[in-house]
Parts: C-alpha cells; structure tokens; sequence
C-alpha cells in the first residue's frame, strides 16, 4: 500500500489535501470574518449590529444617552464601558461604589426605571430607562429619603462604603413588598454584603420604613 504522507509536512496529502493545511486555513478564515453584535430588532427579533465589537475591539468611542437622576446626558463610551463606569468616572457620580466589580457585593446598586440593579454588571448602552443613584435619591428641597433617615435613626453603617448600595437595595425591598418580616428583609438584602457587620441595623432600618409607609 503506498504512503500518501507528505515527507515534509507529515500529513495526509490525498486529493492535494492535508491536516494542517485544513487547520491552518480554518483559522485564517476565522480570523477574516468580520466581528459583529447580535442586537434586538423592535419585534425581538435578533439582528447583526455589524462592527460594534470590532469597534470595541479598537478601544473606539460611542454615545450612550442616559437620564440620570432627572437629567438626560450624552456620554461618550466604550462599548464595553458598564453603566458604573459610566457614572463615576465620566459623570462624576461616585455614590455608587465599586466593590467586587463582579456583581457579588451590592455597592455598586443604582434603580434603572425604578428596580434595583448591580451597574458593575450592566452595560451604558444597554440602559433604556431613566437611572437613580444615591444622590437623586433625596427630595429636591435637600432633605433626605425617609430611608436615609432611617439609616441615619439606627445606626445602620459604620465605614459607609457598602451604604448607598444598602440603601438604594433597601428601597426597592420596601417597594416590591418584601420587608413584612425580618426573614424576608435578610433574603431580599442577602446581595448587599457589608464587611462591618451592621446587619441587625439595616434590618431594623428598614422595617421601620416599612412600618412609617404603612406597608408593614
């Protein structure tokens, strides 16, 4: 039986073809295809947003329109920039804290259209509705949110580092309707780590806004 290998290449060369040449040209295709973004079309459909990896890729800069706080900014990003990101180090805004950078500590917690959500995990471009951080979170006339106050009332932080995360979680477990109990505040809150320990506090902080907003 002959030998179809390549001497030199030491490879099957029947039909003028062999294994690393299919290797060699797989991946120089694979590196020719353009980068594309899967998108969503108004009807869910998926379609190819062409080029914006490949932008990403290239470290260029695109807008992200974002109503922060009552006010609507243009803010230059990189497609990869988290909405964290974004608010603290374009905007200013450094209430929101970076813990973990990976979704795991809650300091990090803004409202986007009112619900609770980790910014570190959450791209600029991706957000649509209006967003709260700490700051906006007061009334207008500079008294506090009855949840800062309540904080305030027991003692609920010490370094304050994990505080506006605490915070801004604690109103959303007020508003969705899970602070009835003390066991429901602690599974609710259980995302938002506070290295200090003022756990006991921050339940009791937020059963009393529960309590004062007649929910409780």
């Amino acid at each position: 039986m002959a030998d179809n290998r390549h001497p030199s290449r030491g490879g099957d060369t029947r039909q003028g073809v062999n294994r690393r040449w299919v290797l060699t040209s797989g991946a120089s295709t694979a590196v020719a295809v353009p980068l594309v973004a899967m998108a969503r079309t108004d009807d869910g459909r998926s379609a190819a947003a062409p080029g914006a990896l490949g932008a990403a890729a290239a470290g260029k800069t695109t807008t992200a329109r974002l109503t922060v706080n009552g006010r609507t900014h243009d803010v230059p990003v990189d497609p990869r920039t988290t909405l964290l990101d974004a608010l603290r180090e374009t905007m200013g805004l450094t209430g929101p804290k970076k813990g973990c950078d990976h979704g795991q500590c809650g300091a990090c917690t803004v409202h986007i259209g009112g619900r609770p959500v980790l910014s570190c995990l959450t791209l600029a471009l991706a957000v649509r509705e209006p967003v709260t951080t700490i700051e906006g979170l007061a009334a207008g006339d500079g008294s506090l949110h009855p949840m800062q106050q309540a904080f305030v009332d027991h003692d609920a932080f010490q370094c304050g580092y994990c505080t506006p995360g605490q915070i801004m979680s604690a109103v959303g477990c007020v508003e969705s309707g899970h602070a009835g109990d003390d066991a429901a505040v602690r599974e609710y809150m259980s995302g938002n780590l506070c290295r200090c320990a003022a756990y006991p506090n921050i339940v009791a902080a937020i059963r009393q806004v529960d309590f004062e907003t007649g929910r409780g």
